[in-house]
C-alpha cells in the first residue's frame, strides 16, 4: 500500500513548513513512612553502584532472601485473590500494604511470574540510571502482546525492546515528543474541546448532574485523537450511529482492561488453550482493533487518492504522512503507531481528566484561582494555542498536583539488563521490577500537608518544589521510555480544563476524598460526585 507513496512523501516532507510556521486519593495507601529501616537502607542503596559485577554481589544479600508474602506451588501469592480475601480493584492498596509489612523491597509470585516491588526512591533512581540507550520493559498488558502476535501485527512501542524498539522510537520522537511539533494539533484539540463542552451543556440536568460522565469524556478523548490522527471528525459527539459506535469503542476498551487485569492474576492458561475469559477478550479486541484499524486504512487510502490526483496539500494529514515518509517504518509499524495514538488516551487521558475535574470540584478556592488565571490569558472566542498554555503556569501546577491524587498507574515496569543492588539485595538482570513510587504520593515524609490539594507546591516560587524527590511523581515515566503520547495528552488536558472552567463552575456533592480502582491502570470510581453549574 505504501510503496507507491513513500518516495513522493519523502520529497514533499522536505518542503513542509515547520509547525511554528504553520501556526504563527480516598483509597490511597495508608501512611507509610518507616524510619526504623529508612536511614540504613537509603544509606546502603545510595552508596552502591548500579552496575554490579558478579564478585561484588558477595557484599549484598542474596535475591532469595528478599522478603515477601508466602508463595504456594503453582498459585504463588494469588490465593488471597482466588478466595476473595483481596480484590483486583484494590490491588494498588494491597501493594502499599506489602511495603508496610515487608519494607522497601518486596518479592512476590503471580503464579509462575516473579515480581519485585521497588519502593525506595533511591532504588528507583538506581534502576532508571541503569536503563542505558534501550531500556527493557515487560508488556503492560501481556494479553495485548499475545493477541498482536497471534494476528501477526506489529507489537508497537509498548511491547518491543532493544534495537527494534529503538528504531520505532527514533522514527516517532520528532513528531510526537517535541512540544513545538505537537503544538500543531492545538487548534484541532481545542475545536473538539469546545464541541465537548457544548455537548455537556445540553446533557446537564437542572441540578447540574451529568449521567455517564466517564463515557462522555471517553468519547471526547476519542474524537480528539481522531482529529489528531486523521484530521477529520469521527462524529463521536454528534449523535446518531457515529456516536453510538464511539460509545461501543469506549465501553469495549474499558472491558478489555478489566479482563486483562483478571487474566494477569490467573494461571495464564490462555497461552496454551482458549479459555472462556480469553475468548471474550479476543472478541472485544477484534471489534476494537478492527474498527480502529479501519479508520487508519481509510485515511491512508484517502491520502493515496489525493497523491494520485496531485491534490495532497502541504501539511495535510500531518501525522500519517510523516510516518509514511519514514523509510524505516513498515506498513505494520505505521498502523500500530497510529493505533496507539488513537486508542491509548481512552485508558490514560480520559480517566485522568475525570480525576482532575474531581480534584477541582473538591477544592473550590483552587478552582477559582485557576479560573481567574484562565480568563486573564484566554479569550473564549480565540483558539487556545501553545502561546496561551505557556502563560498558564498555575494550570500546569494544578495538573501536576492532580496527578498526585489521581495517578495513571501504581507502578512503572522495568527488566534491568544489569545486575543491581537494591536496598542491599542482589537483583539479577532480567528480573521483573515494579517501581512503586505510588506509595509516597500522599505521604508526609515527602510532601508537607500531603492530603491537601496544593498546586503551589509545584510552582517555581514554591519552596517545597525544590525538595520533592525527582523520582516520585513522574506520571509519564522518565527518559527514553517516557510515554510517546505525553504531549498530546497534556494538550488535551490543558485545553479541556480551560474550556470547561470558562463555561462551568464545578461543585462536589460529596466531600469524600479521591478514590481509584485498579484495572491494569487506575481509574476514578464511577459516578463521580460532580455538578456542573453554568457560569453567568
Amino acid at each position: 500500500m505504501l510503496k507507491p507513496l513513500r518516495s513522493a512523501l519523502i520529497q514533499q516532507s522536505t518542503r513542509l513548513k515547520t509547525t511554528s510556521q504553520i501556526q504563527n486519593h480516598t483509597g490511597h495507601c495508608r501512611k507509610v513512612g518507616r524510619k526504623e529501616w529508612w536511614s540504613s537502607t537509603v544509606r546502603l542503596a545510595s552508596t552502591v553502584s548500579s552496575s554490579v559485577s558478579p564478585e561484588y554481589c558477595g557484599y549484598s544479600k542474596p535475591f532469595s532472601s528478599i522478603p515477601g508474602p508466602i508463595s504456594l506451588p503453582v498459585l504463588g501469592t494469588l490465593l488471597p485473590y482466588k478466595l476473595g480475601l483481596k480484590t483486583l480493584p484494590t490491588y494498588h492498596r494491597d501493594v502499599c500494604d506489602l511495603f508496610r509489612k515487608y519494607g522497601p523491597l518486596v518479592r512476590e509470585n503471580f503464579g509462575s511470574q516473579t515480581v519485585v516491588h521497588v519502593f525506595d526512591p533511591t532504588d528507583i533512581k538506581t534502576v532508571y540510571e541503569s536503563d542505558g540507550k534501550t531500556p527493557h520493559i515487560p508488556p503492560l498488558q501481556e494479553t495485548t502482546q499475545f493477541y498482536r502476535q497471534q494476528k501477526n501485527m506489529s507489537l508497537g512501542l509498548g511491547n518491543l525492546n532493544g534495537d527494534e524498539w529503538y528504531k520505532l522510537r527514533h522514527a516517532v520522537q520528532q513528531m510526537m515528543l517535541r512540544p513545538r511539533e505537537v503544538s500543531y494539533y492545538y487548534p484541532l484539540q481545542d475545536k473538539v474541546a469546545e464541541r465537548a463542552v457544548d455537548k455537556l451543556t445540553k446533557l446537564v440536568d437542572a441540578e447540574g448532574s451529568v449521567c455517564d460522565l466517564h463515557i462522555i469524556v471517553g468519547k471526547w478523548i476519542l474524537e480528539s485523537a481522531g482529529m489528531c490522527c486523521f484530521e477529520k471528525s469521527l462524529g463521536c459527539l454528534d449523535g446518531g450511529d457515529d456516536e453510538l459506535l464511539a460509545q461501543k469503542l469506549v465501553e469495549a476498551n474499558m472491558e478489555i482492561f478489566k479482563l486483562s487485569a483478571e487474566l494477569k492474576f490467573s494461571l495464564r492458561l490462555y497461552r496454551y488453550i482458549t479459555t472462556p475469559k480469553y475468548k471474550k477478550l479476543h472478541k472485544l479486541e477484534d471489534f476494537f482493533y478492527g474498527v480502529s484499524l479501519g479508520f487508519i486504512k481509510d485515511t491512508i487510502a484517502e491520502i493515496q487518492g489525493l497523491m494520485d490526483e496531485g491534490r495532497l496539500g502541504e501539511g495535510q494529514f500531518n501525522f500519517l504522512t510523516y510516518l509514511m515518509s519514514r523509510q524505516e517504518l513498515s506498513e505494520k509499524d505505521i498502523l500500530t503507531i497510529t493505533l496507539s495514538l488513537f486508542s491509548d488516551g481512552l485508558s490514560t487521558t480520559a480517566p485522568t481528566m475525570l480525576g482532575f475535574l474531581h480534584c477541582l470540584a473538591l477544592n473550590p478556592e483552587v478552582q477559582e484561582k485557576l479560573y481567574e488565571e484562565i480568563v486573564g490569558v484566554v479569550d473564549s472566542s480565540e483558539t487556545i494555542t501553545l502561546h496561551h498554555t505557556n502563560a498558564l503556569q498555575y494550570l500546569k501546577a494544578c495538573v501536576k498536583e492532580a496527578f498526585r491524587f489521581y495517578p495513571i498507574g501504581e507502578s512503572v515496569q522495568r527488566l534491568p539488563q544489569k545486575d543491581l543492588v537494591l536496598s542491599g539485595y542482589h537483583v539479577p538482570a532480567g528480573t521483573y521490577l515494579d517501581l512503586n513510587a505510588y506509595v509516597w504520593l500522599r505521604d508526609g515524609q515527602h510532601f508537607s500537608e500531603p492530603d491537601k490539594f496544593m498546586p503551589e507546591r509545584w510552582l517555581r516560587t514554591g519552596k517545597e518544589s525544590l525538595q520533592v524527590h525527582p523520582y516520585i511523581l513522574n506520571p509519564f515515566s522518565i527518559g527514553t521510555r517516557m510515554c510517546a503520547g505525553r504531549r498530546f495528552a497534556e494538550q488535551d488536558l490543558y485545553v479541556g480544563l480551560c474550556r470547561l472552567l470558562l463555561k462551568f463552575r464545578l461543585v462536589a456533592t460529596d466531600p469524600t476524598p479521591p478514590s481509584q480502582e485498579w484495572r491494569m491502570l487506575l481509574r476514578p470510581r464511577p459516578n463521580l460526585p460532580i455538578r456542573f453549574i453554568p457560569r453567568c
